[in-house]
């Protein structure tokens, strides 16, 4: 007879926890209420939900930019919170710095040597294919270029997780596309654990390993998907039956928090 504890999958430890974690702005109107969260190490989070639900606010509670109101928010290791980067909606670059100089800004601001940095940031700078464009200023690329850029200069810093707040929320589809298949190459090679903000079910669906759906008034999880499609994933990913089945049913979920929030 099979052996029970054998046959049970080994459940990491999380990475990290966030235990009835409730954020509200002046005493007021709870933005979020009661959020429970486990992230394991190499996990790939979407969070999708109606706009106002508090998707952004998770990330900069993460990120330690804001308190929460109550709750706890608790990594796996002491000093793992200083080994997080953040990429925002806007590229957010120094229009007098150069491409080099905007990825090697992290480490300027550490102290980092001139050379060093500048070897970094020409280390990120070809994982995101700019070679060609690291002596350009801000003002002479394309958006997709920026996003790429910001993208270079958050992993210049190496770190373990990696919060993106809708990255590519302003780029046409066919770009957004492409920088979705090159955000999962650089994961694959550099390891990142990730939480991304999107309102795009494909793109939630085609970068994660599990899809959190927030419902708004106050924010709350109301779903939890996880997407059973191997990685690394490619253009072609988008044609398998069950991406096109994890689409559906994440439709289903946000269209149900929508009409909810509508009562």
């Amino acid at each position: 007879m099979e052996n029970p504890a054998k046959s049970s999958p080994i459940i990491p430890d999380p990475f990290l926890t966030l235990s009835q974690v409730r954020k509200s702005f002046d005493g007021e109107v709870d933005v979020l209420k009661s959020l429970d969260m486990d992230i394991s190490d190499g996990d790939f989070i979407g969070l999708i939900g109606p706009s106002g639900c508090g998707k952004s606010t998770v990330l900069k509670l993460i990120a330690g930019l804001i308190p929460p109101t109550s709750g706890t928010i608790e990594f796996s290791e002491q000093n793992l919170a200083e080994h997080l980067a953040y990429v925002f909606q806007d590229a957010t670059l120094l229009p007098w710095k150069t491409v080099r100089d905007n990825v090697a800004l992290p480490l300027q601001l550490k102290g980092v040597g001139e050379q060093a940095r500048h070897n970094a940031a020409n280390k990120f700078i070809e994982l995101v294919g700019l070679n060609h464009a690291a002596d350009l200023y801000p003002r002479e690329l394309s958006g997709g270029m920026k996003m790429r850029v910001s993208i270079a200069r958050a992993l210049c810093v190496e770190p373990r997780l990696l919060l993106l707040d809708e990255p590519f929320g302003a780029l046409d589809e066919m770009t957004r596309d492409i920088l979705n298949e090159e955000l999962l190459t650089l994961r694959e090679a550099t390891g990142w654990t990730a939480m991304f903000v999107t309102h795009s079910v494909s793109e939630a669906v085609f970068l994660s390993s599990k899809v959190i759906v927030l419902k708004p008034n106050p924010g709350e999880i109301t779903e939890c998907i996880d997407i059973p499609l191997d990685f690394p994933r490619t253009a072609a990913t988008r044609e398998d039956p069950v991406f096109v089945e994890m689409v559906v049913k994440v439709t289903k979920a946000l269209r149900s928090v929508h009409v909810k929030g509508s009562d």
